[in-house]
This record gives C-alpha cells, sequence and structure tokens, in this order.
C-alpha cells in the first residue's frame, strides 16, 4: 500500500519562475514574449501563458471556504444544483401535464411562461395541480406589469395547500428594466410594483421576486465584464431603490434573483461567476444589513448571490446544429464547477425552431450526465486553488468591478433609459460580429469547416416567444442587438441554397506538392461557407490542364494552389485562359501580390481575409441576392 502521507513528485526540485521564464524565451528564440504569448481578452486585461503561486499571493478570496463570506467558492457547503426546464405555458393543462412528465425525468425546476391575460388563480391552481411545491423549484415570468398580481396569486395557492412558505423555492422575474432594453418600454410605478411584491413574498423566504436579467447582456453580444458590471450596477440599483422605498436591506437583497448568461469561453465563465458571488457579497455588505428573523445564521447571508445560468443563445447557429450540443454543454460545465444555484441548458434546435421532444430531453439530459456521470455536483469548488483560475476571477473582478463603479457614478437606471449601455453593448455585439467574419472568433460549421453539403431553408420555421409582450419601441431608445453571432453567415449560406444556382468551385491545383494541397484544403473550407460546390484535386501537370478541367466541370470559380514562388508564373497564365469567364481566386497572400493586382488579378483568399465581405462579393458577381 501506497503511504498517502507521502507528497507527490517529491523527488523533484522545485523550479523557480525566472528558470520557466529563461526556457521559454530561449525556446521562442528571440522572438517577442508579450506578443507571442500573452493573450490579450476583450474583458480588458492580459492572459499569461502560465500561472505560479506568487500570482494568487495576498488574494484572500484564494483562502475562504465554500459558505463563507465573500461567497467566492460559493454559498452553500454542497454543489447540488436546480435542472430547469421551461414552458411556455398556452394551455394550463397541457402545461401541468408536461410538467408532471419531465419532472419525473430529472427536472427539478420548472420555469413557467404565463400570458399576461392568463395572470389568473384558477389558472396557477391547474398549473401546479399535483406538483409538490416543496420539493421543486418554481419559477414563473410574465408580462412586468402583472407580475405583482401574479406574487400575490402563487402565494395565497401555496398557503390555501397547506405547505410551509419557508421550504417553497422558487421566483417571479418582476423585471422593469429588460422592457426598456429589448423593446424601449418604460414603466415610471416599477419601484412601487417591486416593494409590494417583495412585501408580499416576505413569508415565500426562498422565493425571489425580482429579476436581474443579467443574460441579456449575454445574448446580445456583451463582453464577459460587461455581463457582469452591468449585472451588479442593475441589482445594487434595485437594491437601493428598494431600501429608499422603505424595505429592509436584508430582505431585499434575498428577494433578488440574478439570471445570467453562459458563453463558450470555459475557464472566463468559471471565474465570472465566482467573482458575481464576490462582488454581490461586498455590495450588499455596504448595506449593512440586519436579518434577526433569518433562519440562516451565517454571517452576510444577506449577501449570498442566487444565479440562475442559462447558456448562451447568441453563439447558436442554425447550420451544423448539433454542433450547439458541444457549445451547450461545455457552457453547463462552466456553471456547474463554477456552483450556480440552477442552470437550463438551451435546445440544440432552438435558433431555428420552437424545440421539440428530442432536442429538450437531450437539453435535461446534458445536466443529468453532468451530476451522474461526471458528479460535478459531488465536489465544491473543484476549480478553487488552481492558481489560473483564481487569476482569472481577480482579473474579471477587477474589470467588472471599474465598470460597476463608472456605471454607478453615472446611475444605471439614466444609462439604460438614455441607450448608452445598449449602445455599449452593442459595440461589442458589432466587433464579435466583425471578428467572426476574419475568423477571429470561430464558431464551427458556420465560419469554419462547415458541413459542405448541409442544406437547412427547409428546417427553419417561424419562432415566438411567448412572453405576450407587443414588439413594439415608440420610445427610441436604443435597445439591445437580437442577432445571433451567426447570422450573417446564415443569411449567406441560405441565399446561396434558396438561389437555385449553386456556385462551383474548382481546386487548380499544381506546383509544390505541400502548399497546392495545404491551400486547396484551406480554400475548400473557406468557399464552403457559403454553401458552394466545392471540387478539390490532387493537382495538374499543366494550367491549361487544369483550366480545361475546370471548365469540363462547369465550374463558376478557379482556384489557384500552388506555392508564393510559383504563383509569379501560374497566375498570369491562369489569369489570361478564363479571360473573366470565371471568377479566378489565388489562395494565399504571396509577396507579389500587388505585381499580380496590377496585371488585374484580384480574388486573394488568405488567413487575413475577411470570410464574410469576401464570399458576399462571390454571390453577387454569381448573380445570388440575399
Amino acid at each position: 500500500m501506497s503511504n498517502s502521507k507521502e507528497k507527490l513528485f517529491s523527488e523533484f526540485p522545485p523550479v523557480s519562475t525566472e528558470t520557466w521564464m529563461g526556457k521559454i524565451v530561449a525556446d521562442l528564440k528571440g522572438a517577442d514574449f508579450e506578443k507571442k504569448l500573452v493573450w490579450k481578452t476583450n474583458e480588458g486585461f492580459s492572459v499569461k501563458p502560465f500561472y505560479r503561486e506568487e500570482d494568487i499571493a495576498g488574494l484572500k478570496t484564494a483562502d475562504s471556504l465554500p459558505g463563507q463570506f465573500p461567497y467566492v467558492r460559493g454559498t452553500k457547503n454542497d454543489n447540488d444544483w436546480y435542472v430547469r426546464q421551461d414552458i411556455v405555458v398556452e394551455d394550463f393543462k397541457k402545461a401541468n401535464k408536461k410538467a408532471l412528465e419531465i419532472l419525473n425525468k430529472g427536472v427539478t425546476s420548472l420555469g413557467f411562461v404565463i400570458p399576461r391575460e392568463e395572470v389568473k388563480a384558477e389558472n396557477i391552481a391547474i398549473l401546479l395541480d399535483g406538483i409538490h411545491a416543496e420539493s421543486v423549484e418554481l419559477n414563473f415570468k410574465t408580462c412586468s406589469r402583472k407580475s405583482v398580481e401574479l406574487v400575490k396569486i402563487i402565494a395565497a395557492s401555496l398557503k390555501s395547500k397547506g405547505y410551509d412558505p419557508a421550504k417553497c423555492a422558487g421566483s417571479v422575474n418582476l423585471d422593469f428594466v429588460g422592457p426598456i432594453l429589448r423593446k424601449g418600454n418604460v414603466v415610471e410605478d416599477a419601484v412601487a410594483q417591486m416593494a409590494e411584491a417583495v412585501e408580499a413574498s416576505r413569508e415565500l423566504r426562498m422565493f425571489r421576486v425580482i429579476g436581474i436579467n443579467a443574460f441579456l447582456f449575454n445574448n446580445a453580444g456583451s463582453y464577459i465584464t460587461q455581463e457582469l458590471g452591468y449585472g451588479l450596477a442593475w441589482g445594487n440599483a434595485i437594491l437601493s431603490k428598494l431600501v429608499e422605498a422603505g424595505i429592509d436591506p436584508a430582505l431585499a437583497a434575498k428577494k433578488i434573483k440574478f439570471n445570467f448568461g453562459i458563453g463558450s469561453n470555459y475557464f472566463m465563465e468559471i471565474a465570472k461567476f465566482r467573482a458575481a458571488r464576490w462582488l454581490w457579497a461586498e455590495i450588499v455588505s455596504a448595506y449593512n444589513p440586519k436579518h434577526p428573523d433569518c433562519t440562516d445564521k451565517t454571517k452576510d447571508c444577506a449577501g449570498k448571490m442566487n444565479i440562475f445560468a442559462q447558456t448562451s443563445t447568441f453563439n447558436q447557429t442554425i447550420f451544423d446544429a448539433h454542433v450547439n450540443m458541444l457549445r451547450t454543454q461545455t457552457e453547463a460545465m462552466s456553471a456547474g464547477i463554477a456552483g450556480v444555484d440552477s442552470i437550463l441548458v438551451s435546445a440544440f434546435d432552438g435558433s431555428f425552431k420552437t424545440p421539440d421532444e428530442f432536442s429538450e430531453r437531450i437539453a435535461r439530459n446534458q445536466q443529468l450526465l453532468l451530476k451522474e456521470e461526471s458528479h460535478l455536483d459531488k465536489i465544491v469548488d473543484a476549480s478553487g486553488g488552481s492558481y489560473y483560475i483564481e487569476a482569472l476571477t481577480a482579473s474579471i473582478a477587477r474589470e467588472a468591478w471599474k465598470l460597476f463603479l463608472d456605471t454607478e457614478e453615472k446611475g444605471f437606471y439614466e444609462l439604460v433609459k438614455s441607450g448608452e449601455i445598449q449602445k455599449a453593448i452593442n459595440a461589442s455585439a458589432g466587433a464579435r460580429f466583425k471578428a467572426v467574419a476574419q475568423r477571429r472568433e470561430i464558431l464551427l460549421g458556420t465560419n469554419q469547416f462547415p458541413n459542405f453539403t448541409e442544406k437547412a431553408a427547409s428546417k427553419i420555421q417561424a419562432g415566438s416567444c411567448g412572453c405576450g409582450y407587443e414588439n413594439k419601441n415608440e420610445s427610441g431608445i436604443e435597445t439591445l442587438n437580437t442577432k445571433r453571432l451567426s447570422n450573417e453567415f446564415d443569411s449567406l449560406r441560405l441565399a446561396t441554397e434558396k438561389s437555385g444556382k449553386t456556385p462551383k468551385a474548382f481546386m487548380l491545383t499544381i506546383g509544390n506538392l505541400a502548399m497546392r494541397l495545404a491551400r486547396s484544403q484551406f480554400s475548400c473550407n473557406f468557399l464552403a461557407c457559403a454553401g458552394y460546390q466545392v471540387i478539390d484535386n490532387l493537382g495538374f501537370e499543366t494550367v491549361e490542364a487544369g483550366v480545361k478541367a475546370a471548365r469540363d466541370a462547369k465550374a463558376d470559380i478557379i482556384v489557384l494552389c500552388s506555392s508564393d514562388d510559383e504563383y509569379a508564373t501560374f497566375a498570369p497564365e491562369v489569369y489570361e485562359l478564363v479571360k473573366g469567364k470565371e471568377i479566378f481566386v489565388v489562395a494565399g497572400a504571396p509577396a507579389n501580390m500587388d505585381e499580380l493586382k496590377a496585371q488585374g488579378i484580384d480574388n486573394f483568399i488568405n488567413v487575413r481575409s475577411n470570410v464574410l465581405e469576401t464570399l458576399k462579393a462571390f454571390n453577387e458577381k454569381s448573380g445570388i441576392k440575399e
């Protein structure tokens, strides 16, 4: 039996940071360390290629324990989370039947989206029939103007059925900021209604009735620090207004639920949730909350952030949609490891249709696998102590706090009503759209490694959010971006598909074997992003043979794939033979590009190309319009 007290790798001498850096610098052979290996994030800080113990020296949060202030390591001593599935209620009996079915399939949290005109006591009674309210988390969303009434109905319903109010967990997503962000709709009596909702749910100690829907920033294309910084400012603005209205700070804080999105930046998302709990605990602590009637005797328990995390819809794609499952799986892992309170995994087909029974089952099972197979719920803060994660947590917290303070100084609500926050988020989304167009941000299956033969037009259905809001903006306030990251590429490829005349792109491979194969593979991948039919080849002996083969194949685009040195000869020869009958493209960025352009060759594709704009231009030349 091995000695359990033996330290692993004790026979190896310690290696200093200076020694590591010396080895790295030597291996770089003169290349700049900062430029080559340090990652400049969109969030405003740099990430190093390796971290050491000294990087977290003095960081008090690294020494805290789960369930202890400031809750960076979690608000409780376990890592169990609610598995949530939402139901858009159109028929209350059918919604109740579905709820009971999915509760038997692993769901532990229900989310009901209820039309505003249907918020009635008799409907809620039908909806909750047979559901044991003390055993499942119940969440509700309706029109903000009807949310207070809904809170009162739920409280009365649970009381009439004899449930212990202190044991019923859930939420009503009362939100007067979201309608401004999404629709430009401003409600002036919001504070009074929120205070009324808090008082109406006082006995429901585990019920949160005010939603901080920071996921709206995520789904609009925000960066992580924006989602967190603005989300915290949103929460603090609500907390401050409730306190001014006479609500006890502890009670007000315990009625707020943070609804975050989860992006695909795996480690950064883990750090985001840890930083969120930390910063919110500090914010609430500043109100000096008192909680003599609280059953939780933990110091500063009012500052325990309740987090509902839902996978992002911003990065969901129409083409190669099964890749969406990979995205949502890593996103759910981030949230699970980070110790959030509940998770919703979006159905992989939600970007183009109303999810069906199959896609909903897959979404449920993605979380169940993380619990039952990977046992992520058995370890509290599994990433705690990691030099990298701890450093990321501190960096994200620092940048989000800067944004929080700046927003607080100007006034969160005022910035929302003026559209300034929306403008900032939309600017980030615009930068990300550009990054996707240039392949600096990758959407697998859309702007990189597409499914060459996929057709998608027939699977797209008209969707409905089911929330009951009218999609109007009469205020003129700028609203959040609603486009997904793949929208432009989706439109491009659908235009090709619907045109009925799919262009054929022929790879004229010639010369240097390694270069022609590499460039033909790159070009096939590049052009298939527009849905073109690509025809690859092993190689031709002469330019004439290649052009003839392209014309025999009825090619619309001829792509010359060779080496930079050989382009000086081959490119002009192909150009003369093509004479504008086909679109002629050179794969690469040869040193003599300017000379070739002077001869009339103006189409080049390479790693620096704007893929989207280039393909749009090819579509236009081919007579394909969106």
